[in-house]
């Protein structure tokens, strides 16, 4: 859609107020709703707002940045409407007084990856698996949904809410292909056809709302926190990941007669994700919390490792359907739900163009299970490990010229800034484990 058909489809649709989006630098959404009579000059000029006041933006004498409206993200917005009365959304683009996008917008950071790979003759691809915990609130205390287990059946009560949050995200022209209970009790994962890397962040975005929205006005809590119950399985988000050859119209990453059938860039895509993997982790992976997800014993990705059959491989490769070329594809599993989908789909298409432009080499795939090889046993197979902690992945995110590149001085250095200060506010903490163990030693 253009400008006008926003304007025609916004009074068809009856649409009294508009809600222009964007997120913040961790990816929350942040927001500035209007009457629907000033959509057309908003449409022509934008709206103003002040940068300063949200994290890691801009500083007070440079604060003033405007929102200018996507009009293909047009829709409207469900829970908020009426069959009177409408509120629509609009995701928007930031831009600086003199008409420049805004260097610390992570949705125009991932535009510029884009633009890249399209200049190399290539669309990015991506089909995200978002997983959650549903709690239902007991006084001060939350308790899973329910106790069921991987693949059970339904309740009641999840089948409706399920039905609620996919005929709300159809209503934003998201395609959802699955909603399946998980490992965990209460735990959830959504997945959504694939599309292009901008259209999937928009979608991740917009999912993730809705899934607050309607599951808030039953009562229930959501959270996207990657390991909120010790001792059970945490919420990752894996990410199924092609290139496609525009001038050949077809998946870069198939070849019929490769032993996997993926084709040298496949290979050389995924060299360069595994090389860059390290100090990617504080964007794939942002908070402390992340960190304990990727532990061993619970199908989180430890080992810097890349298989097809192997779960316990950060990098796999999925099986398809032999006359389904299109569906070639690689899937990386560390991403976690709390992650910023705009800056985590720019640095993993970077790295992969990295190893594209660079040839880098796979090392061989290992299809044994991992977590049952010993620290000797992984020294002599030379296989590297993940970050352990957020202050690791900071560290790594230091010397890799890389991430510095895709995100800008401006982001990279507020990011790095408002990521150590919430490391240094964690080791400040005395926590109930602590006391417990060391009270009355």
């Amino acid at each position: 859609m253009d400008a006008k058909e926003v304007l025609e489809r916004a009074k068809a649709d009856r649409v009294i107020f508009i809600n222009l989006q964007f997120t913040d630098i961790h990816g929350r959404l942040k927001e500035i709703t209007a009457p629907v009579n000033r959509l057309e000059d908003i449409l022509k000029y934008g709206a103003w707002f002040d940068g300063s006041s949200i994290e890691g933006f801009a500083r007070i004498h440079e604060s003033d940045l405007y929102l200018k409206p996507d009009p293909s993200t047009y829709s409207i917005i469900p829970w908020l409407s009426s069959s009177e009365e409408r509120t629509a959304r609009l995701i928007c683009d930031i831009y600086t007084p003199d008409g420049k996008p805004f260097e610390g917008d992570p949705r125009y950071i991932l535009k510029k990856t884009i633009e890249k790979a399209e200049k190399m003759g290539f669309e990015y691809n991506l089909g995200p698996e978002l997983e959650f915990y549903l709690f239902k609130e007991n006084g001060d205390h939350r308790i899973p949904m329910d106790h069921s287990g991987y693949f059970d059946l339904a309740s009641d009560e999840i089948h409706e809410v399920s039905k609620e949050i996919t005929a709300c995200l159809e209503t934003f022209g998201i395609e959802v292909e699955a909603m399946h209970h998980e490992v965990g009790p209460g735990q959830y994962e959504i997945d959504f056809r694939y599309g292009n890397a901008l259209l999937t962040s928009d979608r991740l975005i917009t999912l993730r709302t809705t899934v607050r929205a309607i599951t808030q006005r039953r009562n229930l809590k959501v959270t996207f926190m990657p390991k909120p119950i010790m001792g059970l399985a945490g919420s990752g988000m894996h990410v199924h990941q092609s290139l496609f050859d525009i001038k050949a119209n077809k998946n870069a990453f198939y070849d019929q007669k490769d032993k996997y059938r993926l084709s040298r860039i496949a290979y050389n895509f995924m060299a360069g994700q595994l090389h860059h993997i390290k100090g990617m982790m504080p964007i794939l992976c942002p908070t402390v919390n992340s960190y304990k997800r990727l532990i061993t014993g619970f199908e989180a990705p430890v080992y810097i490792s890349w298989a097809r059959i192997n779960r316990s491989a950060l990098i796999r490769v999925p099986q398809w359907f032999e006359d389904k070329s299109a569906s070639a594809r690689i899937e990386l599993r560390c991403p976690d739900p709390a992650c910023n989908p705009y800056l985590a789909f720019a640095v993993m298409l970077a790295a992969g163009l990295d190893g594209i432009e660079k040839n880098m080499r796979l090392p061989e795939p290992v299809e044994e299970d991992l977590y049952s090889f010993d620290e000797e046993r992984l020294g002599e197979m030379k296989i590297d490990t993940l970050p352990s902690s957020l202050s690791e992945a900071l560290e790594a995110m230091k010397e890799d010229r890389m991430i510095e590149e895709v995100l800008g001085e401006h982001l990279y250095k507020r990011y790095l800034k408002i990521k150590l200060k919430e490391w240094n506010e964690f080791k400040m903490q005395v926590t109930k484990w602590e006391l417990e163990k060391y009270f009355d030693v």
